[in-house]
């Protein structure tokens, strides 16, 4: 294999890992329940989150509010809306709100985003509204930043073990070869 060759295994390597590497980080990791199964009046409300913070002012704290009926075969009326309200724990802060939209026409599964600028608890305060009444649900999170490297990061990560199977692969090849050589004199 020629330097050439190998110039143009280790670019295409590269650019192959770059390329997993930012699919891959598409995904911010999984929400958790902060609230599960809590029976209020006719409801009973879960709340699911993803509470990420970002210094651009993109809304990176979501929430799923899940409502169920106490009765089985009673259905969610369409008119039920959840309102999301959070504001910081550890400091002083105005509470943010936002009104949850639902998911595919479903008025029993809403989200909403709203921004957490900052690491640290907040205060979460759930608002459940229908014609028939409302009830409230608190909880808190403990807000943090997305901890995976960005795609240029992680190929600088990569870096150094790409190279080492590079010079390791180089070894094992030039070994070879001389090895063939050597047997072929030796004839």
């Amino acid at each position: 294999m020629t330097r050439a060759a190998h110039s143009i295994v280790f670019i295409s390597l590269t650019c192959g890992l770059l390329l997993v590497a930012s699919v891959a980080s598409a995904h911010d990791g999984p929400p958790y329940p902060i609230v599960s199964n809590q029976l209020l009046g006719r409801y009973r409300i879960s709340v699911w989150t993803d509470p990420d913070t970002t210094d651009d002012g993109s809304a990176g704290g979501q929430f799923w509010v899940m409502i169920d009926t106490v009765r089985s075969g009673d259905a969610v009326p369409p008119d039920v809306q959840a309102v999301v309200t959070i504001r910081p724990l550890d400091r002083q802060g105005a509470p943010l709100m936002a009104r949850a939209a639902p998911v595919n026409h479903d008025p029993s599964r809403q989200f909403a985003t709203l921004v957490m600028d900052h690491e640290g608890r907040f205060a979460v305060h759930v608002d459940v509204e229908s014609a028939s009444g409302r009830v409230s649900v608190d909880a808190d999170v403990q807000a943090t930043y997305d901890q995976r490297p960005s795609p240029f990061m992680l190929a600088i990560y990569l870096l150094p073990f790409l190279l080492a199977g590079f010079l390791w692969t180089t070894l094992l090849v030039r070994r070879r070869r001389a090895f063939a050589r050597a047997r072929v004199r030796d004839r």
